[in-house]
């Protein structure tokens, strides 16, 4: 009889954690961490109020289940690695070894697959039999001369600075894990200036002043859930992706404070935001909400939603390119204007890193200098 193989749960790099709901349940999913950063899928698993012995039953099994995924998820990473060990070489080619870096976020969950795909295929164009042993800094020098002047898009047209810096972030980032599997000694991407670089030019950030706001909530609108919803975000500051998605079992009540949760579309983050009353107000009213329904749930498609928002905000004599992102915007331009902390708000916009906060920072002390500038003008 042969030995019973041992399972790698116990070492895996996965922890199986809960997170109780708003209607009681309880909610499975797995946490990784990863360089320093946390990874979270959930299972859409949930274990019930053990009130009755069929619910233990029931989450017994539930409970089985989840670790079944667990123990999948580990065997499945461990395998990744092992073929990574595996195809170590000094001779590997670089397009190569962007297919095992693909493998590696595959199985891991990540959501840059495509720019992968993409950094891959550039690479090719630019030197398709470069190895990965000769990437070194006049490499990278030429890369970013190549992105800057020679990459074009299917259509055939120069790629903008903000796609260049992309695929040359990503480039970078395949070059690290290159050096964490011994691969090569170091990074030459690192050895590159700040002016060698791709500098990406400072995105645009629309939003709407609190003057601009009121005049919105002062201007009747046909479509009531599109006002709702749009008025909603700029008082909590969710994406229109997070605002589609978000079911009324999302919010709860804890003492006299209302609170949202829900796991970020685009950072797969979950985040909890105290909601203020404001807030509250645009939600739609409901007498008896059910759990799993939507919260704004007739919502009218993208292209809609912004025709939508453009004849509204016309009517309120609001003259900015106002979409559903500038909610976002104007909520975090409102919390930092009326004295926030920079650290607090990029809490609640579930930033990871300030610095993707700091953008609206600059807005808010461009509209200090412009206020202190009147003087000037008025004397």
């Amino acid at each position: 009889m042969g030995r019973k193989r041992k399972s790698p749960i116990g070492k895996s790099p996965f922890k199986l954690r809960q997170r109780k709901l708003a209607d009681g349940r309880i909610s499975l999913f797995l946490d990784r961490s990863v360089d320093g950063k946390h990874e979270y899928e959930f299972l859409q698993l949930y274990l019930l109020p053990e009130d009755t012995a069929k619910a233990k039953r029931q989450n017994a099994r539930t409970m089985r289940e989840a670790e079944s995924i667990l123990q999948e998820r580990t065997e499945a990473l461990l395998t990744s690695k092992a073929a990574t060990v595996e195809h170590k070489s000094s001779g590997m080619l670089l397009s190569e070894w962007m297919e095992v870096v693909r493998k590696s976020h595959e199985h891991r969950g990540a959501r840059d697959l495509n720019g992968i795909d993409n950094t891959r295929k550039n690479l090719v164009k630019f030197r398709a039999e470069a190895r990965l042993d000769e990437v070194d800094r006049q490499f990278c020098l030429d890369y970013v001369g190549w992105l800057r002047s020679s990459c074009k898009t299917a259509w055939g047209k120069p790629i903008t600075p903000k796609t260049a810096s992309t695929y040359s972030t990503t480039f970078r980032t395949a070059l690290n894990e290159a050096v964490r599997e011994g691969l090569i000694a170091s990074n030459p991407w690192n050895s590159l200036e700040a002016a060698e670089k791709i500098k990406v030019p400072e995105s645009r950030r629309d939003f709407l002043t609190i003057e601009e706001i009121k005049r919105m909530i002062d201007t009747p609108f046909f479509n009531e859930q599109v006002k709702q919803a749009y008025l909603f975000s700029c008082f909590c500051g969710l994406r229109i992706s997070d605002v589609r998605k978000l079911r009324w079992k999302d919010i709860s009540m804890s003492g006299e404070e209302w609170r949202v949760s829900v796991v970020m579309t685009k950072t797969s983050d979950p985040v909890y935001i105290p909601l203020s009353r404001q807030a509250v107000k645009w939600l739609p009213k409901v007498s008896n909400p059910i759990p799993e329904r939507a919260v704004f749930d007739r919502l009218p498609n993208n292209g809609n939603l912004g025709v939508n928002l453009w004849s509204w905000a016309k009517a309120a004599g609001v003259n900015k390119h106002v979409t559903f992102h500038t909610a976002r915007h104007s909520y975090a331009v409102t919390l930092l204007t009326l004295g926030a902390d920079i650290y607090t708000v990029s809490k609640l916009l579930g930033h990871r890193s300030v610095r993707s906060t700091q953008i609206y920072a600059k807005i808010v002390d461009r509209k200090k200098d412009e206020a202190v500038s009147l003087i000037d003008k008025a004397f």
